[in-house]
């Protein structure tokens, strides 16, 4: 089996294991003592012990594979005057799906009317965190200190300040060569650990969410079971129809061949339902798998993860609209603009960690003037959306890499189109079977 299905394998499992599980601890037909067994020590005990140490194992590799990939690729790009285009180009095509994403979320939940059906309840309640100014959000944008960001995981800034390196290498002349032969080197070493990581991803993924669905079950679907299809139903659209036609008109690639070789990348994030914790595997398939040059690559993709957040403003898009309706407050025009516009710019300032949507969905419900405690109403069946956007999130991030790279010509179509491209990463070239080279 290839990775990819391996993987698909344990996230299937995962999901049948851990539904039975919890039909099991809510059955009355088991002793106390068993089921504190299976709840203490399977469930938060081994479970609870892989899965997180396989997220920690990710988010390991986060920071040094951002830094090193995007001072390999601007330093590369910094002779050319192409890291101007580049930069525009990511940032439109970010910005633009973005705000295509919350408008067809509004589109959808207008027509089908999650909430109007729902009763209000009385005890819901969520505190809402206050908003930094937008200044604030700004200049934090730029790193006083390196060190410490690398130490905070603070993306935008650690992008930044690889961008200024990277820059800085490629004008230094030969100091500048030896430093950027390092760094490749370094790359390599980085890439080397992504690939030993994803041999063991399968149990990960299947501690995950064995883990996630004996504690919450599918029964929480059922309390709200319009409002998060209507959800899903807009993901799928989002992430299955729209990035496909991006894909063939500004690249007239194959979307069929790009979903089939992002399968493992989904699992990934579905199963940790964070961009961010995805990001090294996501950055190896889309070099290795997809045919993207690591010039581009390595800026599109951290930049992505960090900024493009389409699965989260859909789920804003249909939420306010949910909140408004249970609530029975009608949107008007300048309403609908302002949540289009809020959760647009609010992408950007969106950590690529779970549940950080309803963070920024507060900002965009109080924009639109929707009482805040709404979100009380979704909390419940959001951590099983949250997967499926962050899956979405992914998806984008990868389109719009491959547009940018082919448009800028670093881009290897005969990679993108050979199905058995880097099946088995786990594998050095010299290990790997001939079908499979």
């Amino acid at each position: 089996m290839t990775l990819t299905n391996r993987i698909l394998v344990a996230m299937v499992g995962g999901i049948l294991l851990g539904s039975l599980i919890n039909l099991l601890l809510h059955s009355t037909g088991i002793s106390d003592t068993f089921r504190m067994l299976i709840d203490e020590y399977l469930v938060s005990g081994l479970f609870e012990l892989v899965g997180r140490v396989f997220v920690a194992s990710l988010k390991l590799l986060v920071v040094p594979l951002v830094l090193v990939s995007l001072i390999c690729g601007s330093s590369s790009l910094g002779d050319s005057a192409r890291m101007g285009p580049i930069a525009v180009k990511t940032l439109g095509f970010y910005l633009a799906t973005t705000a295509i994403a919350v408008s067809t979320a509004l589109v959808f939940a207008v027509l089908v009317g999650p909430g109007t059906h729902v009763s209000l309840q009385s005890d819901a309640s969520f505190q809402a965190s206050v908003p930094p100014p937008l200044i604030d959000v700004l200049v934090d944008i730029f790193p006083s200190n390196p060190v410490k960001a690398m130490a905070d995981g603070k993306m935008l800034q650690i992008i930044v300040f690889a961008l200024l390196f990277g820059y800085a290498i490629s004008h230094a002349g030969e100091p500048g060569r030896r430093i950027a032969a390092f760094f490749r080197d370094m790359e390599a070493v980085v890439m080397k650990m992504v690939g030993i990581l994803m041999a063991l991803a399968p149990y990960g993924v299947f501690a995950l969410l064995a883990k996630l669905f004996a504690t919450m079950g599918i029964g929480a679907i059922l309390d709200l079971a319009v409002y998060f299809f209507t959800v899903l139903a807009v993901l799928l659209f989002h992430g299955l129809v729209v990035y496909s036609l991006l894909l063939r008109v500004f690249a007239g690639l194959s979307p069929a061949m790009m979903i089939s070789k992002i399968r493992s990348v989904w699992a990934f994030a579905f199963s940790t339902a964070s961009s961010g914790a995805t990001l090294p595997v996501m950055l190896r398939t889309v070099e290795r798998r997809l045919g993207v040059d690591n010039s581009v690559a390595g800026f599109t993709i951290p930049l992505g993860a960090t900024i493009n957040m389409d699965g989260t403003a859909i789920m804003q898009g249909v939420a306010t609209v949910f909140i408004a309706q249970v609530y029975g407050i009608d949107l008007s025009l300048t309403a609908f603009i302002t949540v289009i516009l809020t959760a647009t710019l609010a992408s950007i300032g969106t950590a690529a960690v779970p549940g950080v949507g309803l963070i920024t969905l507060a900002l965009v419900l109080e924009q639109a003037g929707l009482p805040v405690e709404g979100i009380a109403l979704i909390i419940g069946v959001d951590r099983l959306l949250d997967m499926v956007r962050t899956a979405v999130n992914v998806t984008g991030d990868a389109t719009v890499s491959v547009i940018v790279g082919k448009s800028e010509n670093h881009f290897d179509e005969r990679v993108f189109l050979d199905p058995n491209a880097d099946v088995n990463p786990d594998l050095d070239e010299e290990e790997r079977p001939a079908s499979a080279a």
